[in-house]
């Protein structure tokens, strides 16, 4: 049974694409540009999962997972990121180990981000 996704990525490209994917595949879904707006988001519609870019402007997807995670109803989380490498380490691993659930490289097929989806709403 699906569920309810919220997207936040402030590409403008790929944002219409995985909600149109997801809608396809019988998801109701949300987005936001960044994570500033896709915490409000997060708050309103409660959704069952999140899939969050990390590099954004205004709040970026690390922030955004850590709040995710220490709500009273945390969501599911899926990570996406092109943006690679800093000077530390690798931005995706340090999604993992701040709590998303899951991660994904850009650039990635719809199908693949939506069974993820899939697998984590399931369980």
């Amino acid at each position: 049974m699906p569920g309810k996704v919220l997207l936040i990525d402030d590409d403008p490209d790929l944002l219409p694409m995985m909600t149109a994917a997801f809608k396809t595949h019988g998801f109701d879904t949300v987005s936001a540009r960044d994570g500033r707006e896709g915490m409000k988001l997060f708050h309103s519609e409660q959704p069952d999962l999140v899939v969050t870019d990390i590099v954004m402007p205004e709040q970026e997807g690390i922030a955004t997972i850590i709040q995710i995670k220490r709500d009273a109803s945390p969501a599911k989380v899926i990570a996406i990121s092109g943006g690679g490498r800093s000077g530390k380490g690798d931005f995706l691993v340090w999604a993992k180990e701040l709590g998303a659930d899951e991660v994904l490289r850009k650039p990635f097929r719809m199908s693949e981000l939506v069974a993820a989806a899939r697998r984590l709403i399931e369980n």
